[in-house]
């Protein structure tokens, strides 16, 4: 989700970078009661669910032998950090996880938990907390199966600690989602230029094209880091008709499924190859429906 992270990290780790710019939360917070406009300005949001829920689903489904017919995902914990209004952890909540969505704009937990309230059922599975993710580091050791960081890390003060919070909360072997914006000249004239300030598709200034994270950078910072990638697929949103779809180049919007190297080692090279030839297959398969 559009959001962001105060990283000012303590223990296990210490950094000198101070709170994001208060003039960006300010932006943010004067969209906070727009989130569930599903013509308005995160109607891109609420169109990318058709491909990221998929993904992710089917990622972790194809992972695991414990499959609930109904609640694919019933008993998995899932960190959404910058859950913004709610919007991926409400379908992910549908699908039997038991969702935790931090984001560090009150306003935007206000919009999410009263949203989640018109059903009784989300109710129980979703619970939202205003906080950063280095804030529930030290409480939230290995807690989770599965993390997803969806259009956030391009917000991030620092990358690499963010990274570093995300391994220290998830689980040895849980899953790690990303989808983010690559940093290619094509980024910033479509993403930017076109998306902003031509067409609208994103609210002015929503994006800092010197904050974008190009794939290799960060398949960098995971490997180094303690994670495996596994798949890298590119996403493209068309304009006109308001539909992702994934597409073989990643010079726009892609998404990553990385996994916590656990107990068992790292897997080797032709592991990784053939578990993200299956996770791509079923993650276009999952956008069919």
């Amino acid at each position: 989700q559009l959001s962001l992270f105060r990283l000012t990290v303590k223990r296990p780790f210490s950094t000198s970078h101070s709170s994001v710019d208060a003039k960006e939360i300010k932006k943010f917070q004067l969209l906070a009661h727009k989130w569930w406009d599903e013509e308005g300005e995160y109607s891109a949001l609420h169109s990318m669910n058709d491909i990221r829920v998929p993904f992710i689903r089917d990622t972790l489904l194809s992972m695991s032998s414990n499959y609930h017919r109904g609640n694919p995902l019933s008993g998995v914990k899932i960190l959404d950090v910058g859950c913004g209004g709610g919007l991926l952890s409400e379908p992910l909540g549908r699908l039997g996880a038991s969702v935790t969505g931090i984001d560090p704009l009150e306003d935007n937990i206000r919009t999410a938990d009263q949203h989640k309230s018109f059903d009784p059922v989300l109710a129980k599975r979703i619970q939202y907390k205003s906080s950063s993710l280095e804030e529930i580091v030290e409480e939230s050791v290995e807690t989770f199966d599965v993390i997803v960081a969806s259009e956030v890390v391009e917000h991030v003060a620092d990358l690499e600690t963010f990274i570093k919070c995300c391994f220290q909360v998830l689980k040895p072997e849980g899953s790690l989602f990303i989808t983010t914006i690559n940093k290619t000249q094509l980024s910033y004239v479509l993403g930017i230029v076109v998306a902003e300030k031509i067409m609208g598709i994103v609210p002015e200034g929503t994006h800092e094209w010197e904050k974008f994270v190009p794939p290799e950078e960060l398949e960098h910072i995971l490997e180094s880091n303690g994670f495996s990638v596994k798949t890298v697929n590119g996403m493209l949103y068309n304009p006109l008709s308001g539909s992702w779809s994934w597409m073989e180049s990643t010079s726009l919007n892609y998404a990553v499924h990385a996994v916590k190297c656990g107990a068992r080692g790292q897997s080797g090279p032709t592991d990784t190859l053939s578990e993200t030839d299956i996770q791509q297959r079923s993650a276009t398969a999952g956008t069919a429906g």
